[in-house]
């Protein structure tokens, strides 16, 4: 279960994100890189950045620690940017954290060359995931101690903005792998769903707050929705893995 912090500070607005994430200071004298369930994404960018950063992590990719951010609406009474006072005011209650990580810059592979596994393996598991914001122009990761971390996982996972009573997983979901950072230097690309462990997955989905959960009207259903739709994403990995391999040698 992610810790749960206490915003004191807000620090500056992070304007690079679509969702106007913003930099945080905490009860625990910790700053953290905090998404806002009042942003025009919703809770269910949160979803998607608990649930795919733990299972990142749980496949040995490096992502920043998540926390819970407990925020009180009145800490943007001070904040002289209106859009950032009414971001503040719609997100009380409980946030998602990431761990900042002071003097990182974006990823540059002249400066760190993941290998070919390394990237080939961040080409499967976006894949997986359906994250459309990993391109060369946003790659979404950052060095930091001469590693790559992984970061803003919000847009992954797009078919749950469309879930609803009645649902089913869709035998294909577009993905196009010409634009992922990690195309050009990715090796063999492997099927990794063998690797995937749904028990893990559903202790993500476990630590999910309930009010983030929409689509359905019990939590419950949302989660299972969750778990049917990587269970589908699974079962045709096969498939979908050979069309990255393709894409892949297309550009050697």
């Amino acid at each position: 279960m992610p810790r749960t912090v206490t915003a004191t500070r807000y620090v500056t607005p992070l304007r690079e994100g679509g969702s106007l994430p913003g930099l945080v200071e905490a009860d625990d004298l910790g700053m953290y890189v905090v998404k806002f369930r009042g942003a025009g994404q919703g809770p269910r960018a949160l979803v998607a950045e608990q649930v795919v950063g733990g299972l990142a992590r749980s496949l040995g990719f490096r992502v920043p620690e998540l926390v819970f951010v407990e925020l009180d609406p009145e800490l943007g009474r001070t904040e002289p940017d209106e859009e950032v006072q009414e971001l503040l005011r719609a997100s009380g209650g409980r946030n998602l954290g990431l761990d900042f990580l002071p003097g990182s810059f974006d990823y540059n592979p002249l400066v760190r060359d993941p290998g070919p596994v390394e990237a080939a393996r961040l080409l499967w598991f976006d894949a997986l995931v359906l994250n459309v914001d990993r391109s060369w122009r946003n790659p979404n990761l950052l060095l930091w101690h001469r590693q790559t971390w992984l970061i803003d996982h919000g847009a992954a996972l797009y078919p749950h903005h469309r879930w609803g009573p009645g649902w089913s997983p869709a035998p294909r979901y577009r993905w196009d792998a010409g634009d992922h950072v990690m195309l050009p230097v990715a090796g063999e690309v492997a099927n990794l769903a063998a690797e995937v462990d749904l028990d893990v997955l559903d202790g993500l989905l476990a630590e999910v707050p309930d009010e983030w959960l929409l689509g359905f009207p019990d939590p419950a259903d949302t989660r299972r929705a969750y778990h049917d739709f990587f269970t589908a994403r699974l079962a045709t990995a096969a498939e979908w893995t050979g069309e990255l391999e393709a894409a892949r040698a297309a550009r050697v």
